[in-house]
């Protein structure tokens, strides 16, 4: 009877399970470019909507148990078990996660399958609502209670959601390692010793620096090209490369920094955009002020970069995300705009 209480009512619960889901979703993406200590918001509005999701589901469980009997079973509540049991495998994937757990999927582990469940979420619970569907405006019978109740559950996750990390150094997991973008630690200042991943499916033959060279055109004064003699690896940066996959690894980088190369080709007033270009089609860009503080990497922690890590050049964005290193680097654009095509690229260059 207490429980109840404090249960919002079953169209505020619904509506509660929808706003926990789509935040999710948008947080989830958002995650993707939080590469900086100011964006963590973002991970832990995403951890307190999965903890919220969490303590309403079994609510709603427990409410509509009765309607998956065997003999009232319906192809609309055979999709709504699924969608259930993929939500439920994305929030114990999630925590799992969180704890430090580990899964051998081949190329893939369990961050991308909690990824990829969570993914799956969003297109199922749109087609259940087709035939579940009601205005908002029907879940305010509970009125003022159900915002008190709300604002408990709201409380209530948040501290469940900070207890987990004393909770993981007290039982000294591997999520202890966690980077506040949810990334574990792994090759730290080890060389080429961390991870080889691609965004997509990149894996051009090692480049044959005989034959490669870097160019430096667009918007610009002078455009030059360099063959990788004539680059001058002697900047160096101690930056954190955090990757999408869910690991990070802080490396000490040298290169050349890309704010030199564009002093020699000086971009004109009009120049804003920078884009880097790998040998494989796959391109980034980053507004010009900041791209001058980039680098183009040749050595990690005194290592020549291997190829899986992007020799003979690779970017290196402090603050970015992984996928936004571009590895291969051949060129160098600057101009006034950015192109909407890289969009794609990054998702198709390997194909």
């Amino acid at each position: 009877m207490a429980i109840r209480r404090l249960t919002p009512t079953p169209r505020a619960v619904d509506w509660g399970l929808f706003a926990a889901v789509a935040t999710l979703l948008a947080t989830g993406v958002a995650t993707i470019f939080a590469g900086i200590p100011s964006s963590a918001w973002i991970i832990d509005l995403h951890a307190l909507s999965g903890v919220l999701l969490t303590l309403l589901l079994p609510v709603k469980l427990r409410r509509v148990a009765h309607r998956v009997s065997p003999s009232r079973l319906t192809g609309a509540r055979v999709l709504s078990v699924g969608l259930a049991t993929i939500t439920l495998g994305a929030l114990s994937t999630g925590v799992w996660w969180i704890f430090g757990g580990t899964l051998d999927l081949g190329p893939w582990g369990l961050f991308h399958l909690h990824i990829a469940l969570g993914l799956l979420v969003p297109p199922l619970l749109l087609v259940h609502l087709r035939a579940r569907f009601y205005s908002p405006t029907q879940a305010t019978r509970g009125g003022r209670r159900d915002v008190l109740r709300y604002a408990g559950l709201v409380t209530a996750g948040a501290l469940l959601w900070r207890v987990q990390g004393p909770v993981n150094d007290a039982l000294d997991t591997a999520g202890t390692d966690r980077r506040y973008t949810g990334s574990r630690e792994e090759g730290t200042d080890d060389g080429n010793r961390f991870p080889v991943t691609s965004w997509v499916a990149d894996d051009p033959d090692p480049v044959d620096t005989a034959d490669w060279s870097l160019s430096v055109a667009g918007r610009a004064a002078s455009e030059t090209s360099y063959t990788a003699d004539e680059l001058s690896p002697d900047a160096t940066e101690s930056a954190v490369l955090d990757c999408t996959s869910g690991w990070y690894s802080g490396h000490e980088w040298r290169g050349v920094r890309v704010g030199d190369l564009l002093d020699t080709a000086d971009p004109d007033d009009a120049a804003a955009w920078v884009q880097f270009r790998s040998v494989t089609g796959y391109r980034w860009s980053l507004p010009l002020s900041e791209a001058r503080s980039a680098m183009l990497a040749t050595h990690v922690d005194g290592e020549r970069l291997a190829h899986g890590h992007g020799y003979p050049l690779r970017l290196v964005a402090p603050g970015r995300r992984g996928f936004q290193w571009v590895k291969w680097v051949e060129s160098v654009r600057v101009s006034k705009r950015r192109e909407l095509g890289e969009w794609l690229a990054i998702f198709v260059s390997g194909l």
